[in-house]
């Protein structure tokens, strides 16, 4: 059974969770912590660049990063799923994939400032430019929320991808992205309460 090397609080493993729910395929990936910090962690292994998700195949093979995972997943599931098979729909939701999965990049860039630097040695311009680019994408998602997902739905990659940021923002930044997009919050009610893995998958600490 092929394994997904993860951690509670990835918001780039989440999305695999989430995707693997929603396409009936959480039983036959095993989840294993991954601790990125420790030198002795085998994902070092698995993946030189030390980073998670990485799903290991059956065969030895390591899959990596979530976006490759996400088309190993939607191949697995038959295709046509996560990510649509061609044209405009394809890059659509390829375009806003690659947008959120920026905006969690820099969320994460700011987190590791304050994890991994002295305060003394911290740049507050540093923080500022990642945090800036959050602000954009959320300004863009805003103005133009994704369609809404219901009970049922299979929801493409994106969409999973702009519900696991927003988790994260909640879980790393208080939540204060809501004050002022209140489109979004709407959006990712209806978000969990059509998808119950969003809230299995929500990290409690």
């Amino acid at each position: 059974m092929p394994v997904l090397r993860s951690s509670p609080a990835s918001p780039f493993g989440r999305q695999i969770k989430i995707a693997a729910s929603v396409l009936g395929l959480s039983g036959k990936i095993t989840v294993e912590m991954t601790d990125t910090n420790d030198p002795g962690d085998t994902i070092r292994k698995q993946n030189p660049l030390g980073k998670i998700p990485a799903l290991v195949l059956d065969n030895g093979d390591v899959i990596y990063d979530s976006r490759v995972i996400l088309d190993y997943l939607n191949e697995l599931a038959g295709g046509d799923r996560l990510i649509p098979a061609k044209g405009e729909a394809r890059y659509k939701v390829l375009t806003l994939l690659a947008l959120v999965n920026g905006l969690m990049d820099a969320a994460l860039l700011r987190v590791y400032e304050g994890r991994f630097r002295e305060e003394n040695e911290r740049s507050e311009k540093w923080l500022a430019y990642q945090g800036e680019k959050v602000a954009r994408a959320l300004a863009v998602l805003e103005a133009q929320p994704p369609a809404t997902v219901s009970p049922g739905d299979v929801p493409d990659a994106a969409r999973i991808a702009v519900a696991c940021a927003l988790g994260y923002l909640d879980l790393r930044f208080d939540g204060k992205w809501r004050e002022d997009h209140p489109n979004l919050v709407k959006w990712l009610d209806d978000f969990a309460a059509a998808i119950p893995s969003f809230e299995e998958t929500r990290c409690k600490v």
